[in-house]
């Protein structure tokens, strides 16, 4: 069973920067893709960015692309997601994934989630 602690969450203006972390703790962090989900109110969730086992292939959805950049440190068993010149519309609470499944995608599929951390972005 893997657990996993998301931080780094806030309220920032448009425009502005947030890094977001994920501790993960209970299993082998480099045997796991590692993702970004969120979910704004009143919308479903969304997949956002995921990042292979060595962090050699990554993969964005299109709305941040060029804005979001997400990466892994397998020795601290970290995940970061580093967001720039954040927009109204990413606010949301951003949960961290992992998942056995190497079909990096905006369909990969997650076996585990975080409670996630609230990301606000006022205008």
């Amino acid at each position: 069973q893997v657990q996993l602690v998301e931080s780094g969450g806030g309220l920032v203006q448009a425009g502005g920067s947030l890094r977001l972390s994920c501790a993960a703790s209970g299993g082998v962090f480099s045997n796991y893709a590692m993702g970004w989900f969120r979910q704004a109110p009143g919308k479903e969730h969304e997949f956002v960015a995921v990042i292979s086992r060595r962090g050699y292939t990554t993969y964005y959805i299109d709305s941040v692309k060029g804005r979001f950049t997400i990466s892994r440190d397998n020795a601290k068993n970290t995940v970061y997601l580093q967001m720039n010149t954040l927009q109204t519309e990413d606010t949301a609470v951003y949960h961290c994934a992992a998942g056995f499944s190497q079909a990096l995608g905006p369909l990969w599929e997650s076996d585990y989630r975080g409670q996630g951390t609230q990301v606000t972005v006022s205008s």
